[in-house]
């Protein structure tokens, strides 16, 4: 019969907080003395927590790269200021897609 064991969220946000790499948690679930089963739920959990960080922040990048590719567009079309148009044509183009593409790197490594 197996045991279902509440996992501590806290404890594992404290270590996505300190930065600690998947052998490290391991590390500290063996101190802690925790059963081989539990341990491999904590893992699990553990690896769930950090990926959803990292697509959120994959997301919010992406986001904000598609505002600021908008916002070049609608300032391209309408050019309110002509001596800028280059600048913002091709700078902040290029900045949008920058910023799209470090969000899909996020999303998808």
């Amino acid at each position: 019969m197996s045991t279902i064991a509440a996992i501590d969220q806290g404890l594992l946000r404290q270590w996505i907080a300190d930065g600690l790499d998947l052998s490290a948690v391991e590390g500290k679930l063996q101190s802690l003395l925790v059963e081989p089963e539990i341990a491999g739920q904590y893992v699990k959990e553990y690896k769930k927590m950090k990926h959803a960080r990292r697509q959120s922040k994959g997301f919010i990048w992406a986001s904000l790269g598609a505002f600021a590719g908008f916002i070049s567009c609608m300032l391209s079309i309408f050019n309110p200021i002509p001596e800028m148009f280059n600048l913002i044509l091709y700078g902040l183009t290029s900045v949008a897609i920058t910023m799209i593409v470090v969000g899909l790197y996020f999303l998808f490594e």
